[in-house]
């Protein structure tokens, strides 16, 4: 059975495919604790929920007639059988993206993408955690050596220092050249994106994208199911 915090139609609010209708499924339990976390609500495993198993979300998805599919958390890959319902979700010609925190491997589904011949049915976002965030030890740099062209690393920041460190990291994994989409996300109220796009100009951050969480301009930030 699955944790499942919340579930809901709405627009993808950042990433390859910002804009677009999604189904989002949210997981309870994170094993990390950051310092702007906005579903800090969905950290604890035994947050609020309802267990669900694999064929009451395949139907709940199946009902929605939505092709995207958002698997969020909380940590989804935290979830026992995650792969299981991945595989299963995409045999419905659903396009799944998951979103991770950095902090759990990604190698197993990685693995299963290449075993499966997945492209950009399958799309996993990974979080690096800047230094704002309080949690950036816990990054698992392996995961950088094993994305695809169809992944997508998103760097949450809050400051100068965030910046400097998105900036090292995307040189040092050649994040671009490699075709991975790269995104710079403020941390809401925290740093303006003037200063974010005043520092690509100054570092000639070619083919990182600068990003607005469309949510939380379209609804109250801190509204829930959107």
């Amino acid at each position: 059975m699955f944790k499942v915090a919340e579930k809901f139609v709405s627009i993808n609010g950042e990433a390859r495919r910002a804009g677009e209708l999604a189904v989002f499924i949210r997981f309870t339990g994170c094993n990390l604790n950051c310092t702007y976390c906005d579903t800090a609500w969905a950290i604890p495993l035994d947050a609020p929920h309802t267990e669900m198993s694999k064929q009451d979300i395949i139907k709940y998805i199946q009902d929605t007639g939505v092709n995207n599919v958002t698997l969020t958390g909380g940590e989804p890959l935290l979830q026992e059988e995650i792969e299981d319902l991945i595989i299963d979700i995409i045999s419905l010609n659903r396009r799944v993206e998951v979103e991770t925190n950095g902090a759990v491997s990604i190698s197993s589904l990685q693995e299963t993408a290449k075993k499966l011949s997945l492209r950009d049915e399958l799309s996993i976002t990974l979080d690096y955690k800047c230094p704002g965030s309080g949690m950036e030890e816990l990054m698992l740099m392996e995961n950088y050596d094993q994305l695809r062209e169809y992944d997508t690393v998103k760097f949450v920041v809050m400051d100068r220092d965030d910046l400097d460190k998105a900036r090292a990291v995307i040189e040092r994994y050649d994040l671009i050249n490699r075709r991975v989409a790269v995104y710079l996300s403020p941390v809401f109220g925290k740093i303006e994106s003037k200063e974010i796009v005043d520092y690509m100009i100054e570092h000639k951050l070619n083919g990182v994208t600068h990003q607005l969480q469309q949510h939380k301009f379209i609804w109250d930030p801190n509204a829930r199911g959107v």
